[in-house]
């Protein structure tokens, strides 16, 4: 259904969760990933080596997404090595508990600087390449930046500025780049194996009609659509990917 032959996309927090299943599911679609990571040497070459066992391509980055100077370095090294940026999908971001009655600002200030920060410095750094390529950008938001999050409201802040930040770089960045957003609840991955147990997932199910919770491969489906010339006419787009526990357009 998609076809990515001899285009590049760069994928932040591509070792592991949503954006190693993006990374997978791009190159499975013929084309090459530069998958960034921060720290997690081990999980980025494990996701390369998966990528390259399966006839696909990839290379690893490491580089701190909400810091500017390691962004510019990490995507003047991905155009000189592949010659390219094609599609950037930021992925990477964090999930942390902050009550106000025991506000860590240390965490508040992470939060905001990975979340907000790390989506903005990888969009602004490579995006010549994507004008030249005539390319197109997706952002990973959250239904906490809908209809906010109790215990986690930093994050549910950052989502919230991830929304505002895809609508308004998809009219700045016209007509040359399409930006949208893809917002999940609910995801099986290792930022959230701690909170879903227990009463959390029965309480987590009884919010999403469909029943389940999703896998990181069921968003790479709809980012990858974002991505294709199949949504050659949208832009500016949040597209909501979970199960149906936030219904709004």
């Amino acid at each position: 259904m998609f076809t990515f032959t001899n285009s590049v996309a760069l994928i932040t927090g591509g070792s592991r969760g949503i954006g190693r299943a993006v990374a997978r599911a791009f190159t499975s679609a013929g084309g090459t990933v530069a998958i960034n990571y921060h720290q997690d040497h081990e999980a980025a070459e494990s996701a390369v080596g998966d990528i390259v066992a399966n006839g696909g391509r990839a290379q690893a980055w490491s580089a701190d997404v909400a810091n500017r100077s390691a962004v510019r370095d990490m995507v003047a090294a991905i155009r000189d090595t592949f010659g390219r940026i094609d599609y950037v999908v930021t992925s990477a971001g964090i999930w942390s508990a902050n009550r106000l009655v025991e506000f860590n600002e240390e965490r508040f200030e992470s939060t905001l600087r990975t979340n907000i920060h790390g989506t903005l410095w990888p969009i602004l750094e490579a995006q010549s390449a994507l004008a030249a390529a005539r390319g197109a950008i997706v952002t990973i938001g959250s239904t906490a930046g809908q209809r906010g999050e109790d215990d986690y409201s930093p994050y549910a802040l950052s989502k919230g500025g991830v929304h505002a930040l895809t609508k308004s770089l998809a009219v700045e960045l016209a007509p040359e780049i399409r930006v949208n957003c893809v917002a999940p609840g609910w995801v099986r991955t290792d930022m959230t194996d701690d909170a879903l147990t227990g009463e959390r997932v029965s309480r987590a199910l009884r919010g999403i009609p469909l029943g389940r919770i999703a896998e990181p491969e069921d968003l790479a489906g709809p980012i990858l659509f974002l991505l294709s010339e199949h949504a050659r006419h949208i832009t500016g787009e949040i597209l909501n990917v979970n199960g149906g526990s936030v219904l709004c357009g």
